[in-house]
């Protein structure tokens, strides 16, 4: 496990919605870490939502000190906060926030397209 930098993109939903994992790592412990779900709007990739450590960056979270939390974005800004998290480990972060946008990203992309009008059936409250 050692030094390194792990960067991938997994489809969530092919080919509009994504996640977005950078972690760099000293000693097998994350020194700092992105997970993010994106959704593509007018061909540019918007975050959803957002998990990250960076203690090293003015703007950075360090999950040790704060705990662990997801920003969530509506219209390019974050919006809201969610940090009801229980404690975890910092060489499980990374693991713990994937699974999580994972186990929930359905319902976090269908909030996000509500918002922004998003593949909305115009059909969809009209009488027939």
């Amino acid at each position: 496990m050692g030094n390194g930098t792990v960067h991938y993109i997994e489809w969530v939903e092919y080919p509009h919605a994504r996640l977005r994992v950078e972690i760099d790592k000293t000693a097998g412990v994350p020194t700092r870490f992105v997970v993010q779900l994106e959704r593509r709007v007018d061909e540019f990739w918007q975050q959803v939502v957002r998990f990250d450590h960076d203690p090293e960056n003015p703007m950075g979270h360090d999950i040790i000190e704060e705990g662990l939390h997801m920003d969530v974005y509506r219209n390019g800004e974050k919006s809201r906060v969610k940090d009801d998290f229980p404690p975890v480990d910092l060489t499980r972060a990374p693991r713990y926030c994937i699974a999580y946008i994972e186990q929930h990203a359905g319902i976090l992309l269908r909030r996000f397209e509500q918002w922004h009008d998003l593949n909305q059936d115009p059909t969809r409250g009209m009488s027939r």
